[in-house]
């Protein structure tokens, strides 16, 4: 049986393909189109994953999209009607994106024109946002029995939705409508720190820990924490039911509206602007912003746990890219066990929907817990030796080992290396599949990578890939953090050591590497650890300001218009000291 998802009309559009439910590839259509968080039809990536699959769009048995216009209709109808300044040009995108969903069938015909399309239209299901989120976590996980939370921005009207998910079933136990969302608090007071695009919201996570939380209480004046275990924003603060949140133009890139109201500027002093300097104030506001934050889950997290008596939970949706909040789960609410998914965010939506309908809708039996993110693109040794010389690119082919040495050879000289091995990740975490990679016990790391390569704000971190047999050595928490989910505080006494993956704050947002998941990027790292002591490798994405790269071709552009010293393609090997 084949399953296909997709996110589509929608931020980070993506496509899923399931065989007897096992996922077997999934990526986002932004790897393809070269375009960060690209919200239209999944047509390329949608092609990918039929053949990685080796099937025709004719041998699908379902298609599933994770969006359903018809949910929650008549609030939707009464919010129209009872706020009518948020415009006719929002409804009527609305009303458009709704048909899109209706009608996928025709956008199939496009890029499959011979295809049967009402064949095509009979196989395809609409699940609900939110409830493909819910799936994308419980479903994926290694759990019989969870509760289940959902919480991002907006989707189908809904911002945050709770249940408890048993064996293939998930219950929806309770959810929280528009425009009453922790996505667009967040996201509001991102805006207001001056960081303006779609996606900015972890740079006030990054900037936090440089500030004290002296303004929390001031913060909750716009965000109320009810005692139903749930919230309730002042709308006062936001100009969400005004203009709207986030709309898209023809070239299918995120628009998000100014979410904050002038009652906000009027609170917290004038906003800044994005070439504007970072002063303290800045700084405690985003500390503050971010507790209050952390705070508002574990009162949805705990009161979860009241309802449902469970120790594990699955969280998805945007703010379950929080990986700072993720980290303290464990100890501030009464949950013992967490799973996120490693495509937490709207991408994830398109394998939730997929899984929603095998387990939730087909009741079929559940598979093993997804524990890989590597779904992605890959390419042959022999695929890429004829793409560099068909460039006229020198490099140096080498056998596994030799391979490992040079690279450590490098890190520790202190070079930079991309590294470009195995399938993509899925989701918007590198993760040794499309990594830059960089020795982590250097003090000049940050600067270095940021003016060779990422070009991006100096107080934001990055992360130590670690061998997941040294977590409890170097970390004061230790737990299996496949996907970079969770940030968690580094031993104090190892800060010395790994200064380039210690954050101001002694935290680092770690991954482990498993030898079972990712066996040739932990033995490069273990090749590290046998030269240097340390197990440990900076690990950030392979990309400078696009999406991660996805392909031969874009490692190389990559490569050559920054000053990385060493590019790895599978086991070729670029170096400007060749």
């Amino acid at each position: 049986m084949y399953i296909l998802g997709i996110n589509a009309y929608h931020a980070d559009s993506s496509a899923a393909i399931f065989k007897d439910g096992i996922m077997i590839a999934a990526t986002e259509e932004e790897r393809f189109r070269r375009v960060k968080h690209w919200a239209g039809f999944p047509a390329l990536a949608i092609e990918f994953c039929l053949k990685e699959a080796g099937i025709t769009i004719d041998e699908l048995d379902h298609i599933a999209i994770g969006r359903d216009p018809k949910a929650i209709f008549w609030k939707k109808v009464m919010f129209a009607l009872t706020h009518p300044a948020v415009g006719l040009s929002t409804i009527g995108g609305r009303l458009k994106n709704a048909r899109q969903v209706s009608s996928l069938e025709d956008e199939f015909m496009k890029i499959f024109p011979t295809a049967d399309k009402e064949k095509l239209k009979a196989k395809i299901h609409q699940v609900e946002h939110h409830r493909a989120h819910l799936a994308s976590a419980f479903f994926a996980s290694p759990f019989d029995e969870a509760a289940v939370i959902s919480i991002d921005g907006s989707g189908d009207f809904t911002t945050t939705m709770i249940g408890i998910g048993r064996g293939n079933k998930i219950e929806v136990i309770d959810s929280v409508d528009f425009p009453h969302s922790v996505g667009i608090f967040y996201t509001a007071f991102t805006q207001y720190l001056g960081f303006p695009y779609y996606g900015d919201e972890y740079k006030v996570m990054g900037l936090a820990p440089y500030g004290e939380a002296k303004y929390v209480d001031r913060v909750k004046k716009v965000i109320r924490f009810t005692d139903d275990g749930l919230f309730r924003l002042d709308l006062s603060y936001f100009n969400a039911t005004k203009s709207g949140v986030i709309s898209y133009g023809d070239d299918h890139i995120p628009n998000v509206a100014r979410l904050y109201s002038d009652k906000m500027v009027a609170e917290f002093g004038q906003a800044r602007w994005k070439a504007d300097e970072l002063t303290q104030y800045h700084k405690d506001l985003a500390a503050s912003v971010q507790r209050c934050t952390e705070q508002l889950i574990y009162h949805l997290l705990e009161s979860l746990h009241k309802r449902t008596g469970l120790k594990n939970v699955c969280i998805a949706g945007g703010v379950a890219q929080n990986s700072v909040a993720n980290g303290k789960i464990t100890r501030n609410t009464s949950f013992t066990n967490v799973y996120i998914p490693s495509a937490g965010h709207d991408a994830g939506i398109s394998m939730g929907a997929a899984i929603y309908v095998y387990n939730q809708i087909l009741g079929q039996a559940r598979k093993p817990a997804i524990l890989s993110a590597y779904t992605g693109s890959r390419f042959t040794n022999e695929e890429i030796e004829a793409y560099l010389s068909n460039r006229g690119i020198a490099y140096n082919r080498m056998p596994d080992e030799q391979l490992y040495q040079a690279v450590t050879e490098q890190l520790v000289n202190g070079g930079v290396v991309g590294w470009f091995t195995g399938r993509a990740e899925f989701g918007p975490r590198a993760l040794g599949g499309r990594s830059i990679l960089a020795d982590p016990r250097r003090n000049d790391v940050k600067e270095i990578l940021n003016l060779k390569i990422k070009r991006r704000e100096s107080f934001r971190p990055f992360a130590p890939s670690i061998l997941k047999e040294y977590v409890d050595e170097y970390f004061e928490v230790n737990d299996v953090v496949p996907f970079m989910e969770k940030v968690f505080p580094i031993r104090p006494e190892k800060h010395a050591a790994i200064p380039a993956v210690t954050h101001v704050d002694g935290s680092g947002r770690l991954q482990t590497v498993d030898r079972t998941v990712s066996e040739r990027y932990y033995h490069l790292i273990d090749t590290f650890r046998q030269k240097t002591g340390v197990p440990i490798l900076v690990n950030t994405s392979f990309n400078e300001n696009e999406p991660i790269v996805n392909s031969p071709e874009d490692a190389l552009e990559c490569y050559l218009r920054t000053e990385m010293d060493m590019l790895v393609l599978e086991n070729c090997v670029i170096s400007r000291n060749f």
